[in-house]
């Protein structure tokens, strides 16, 4: 394994099932079920290019190579959690097949070419700018959770214009703003196909909301995948998560 300098405050940690190792920091926002979870939802490619837009520290997109030999472009616009992806490319020796790019998503054209994606990831900032929105934040969790550098539009526009035809875009996001999806994907003929809900316990509402769109898709034939369940009554993951964590 590389060695790899950890600044102050960061960790290595690591998904067991495919032995990924990630850097992070409780100072910037760390990567969670969400990120896990959209890394195996959708199908993915074996070849092409996959890009992962609102990258973070590079979780979704490093969790996803091991199961692709597409190329993976990470694009995330605060420049500490991008060179923290890009220390963590080197840690998992991934430098020939994924890239990290600091930069506003809007930019995204100005590295890559139209038409040319055959999967986007996104995990975007889930909740809408209001003057709630800074308290008790810093920065780099203000822009991780609130949309401020982007928002569901600016994603589905970006993705629409990345993506090939019959390209996915697959997206973690709340289900409280799921019609909001759904709206704002069909304006960019991004058509949602498959949609599941996550549940932190059998007894609570969704907390969760998983899709996938195909650019230019023909409507009709949604997939209402089965809820998924995080937790048992007693706090312990699930069979299933338990599989997904553990193998």
């Amino acid at each position: 394994m590389p060695t790899i300098n950890l600044k102050p405050n960061e960790r290595i940690d690591q998904l067991t099932t495919n032995d990924v190792k990630i850097i992070q920091s409780r100072d910037v926002f760390s990567y969670s079920v969400d990120a896990v979870l959209l890394s195996r939802f959708p199908n993915i490619p074996k070849r092409g290019q996959i890009v992962d837009l609102c990258a973070g520290n590079g979780a979704v997109g490093l969790f996803a190579s091991v199961s692709t030999n597409a190329n993976i472009i990470a694009i995330e616009i605060q420049e500490r959690l991008a060179d923290m992806a890009q220390r963590s490319v080197q840690l998992n020796e991934l430098e020939q097949q994924v890239r990290v790019i600091n930069a506003d998503l809007n930019k995204s054209l100005d590295y890559l070419k139209p038409s040319s994606t055959d999967l986007v990831f996104c995990n975007p900032p889930y909740f809408k700018l209001d003057e709630m929105s800074r308290v008790n934040e810093s920065e780099h969790y203000l822009l991780a959770r609130h949309e401020l550098a982007t928002n569901l539009d600016d994603i589905c526009r970006i993705s629409q214009q990345l993506l090939k035809t019959n390209g996915h875009l697959a997206m973690v996001h709340r289900p409280e703003r799921f019609f909001e999806i759904i709206e704002t994907m069909k304006q960019y003929n991004l058509v949602p196909k498959r949609i599941q809900f996550v549940y932190p316990k059998a007894d609570k509402d969704a907390n969760i909301l998983l899709i996938d769109a195909i650019k230019d898709g023909k409507p009709g034939g949604e997939k209402f995948l089965p809820p998924l369940i995080l937790h048992k009554a007693d706090g312990s993951y699930t069979d299933e998560v338990h599989q997904i964590y553990y193998g």
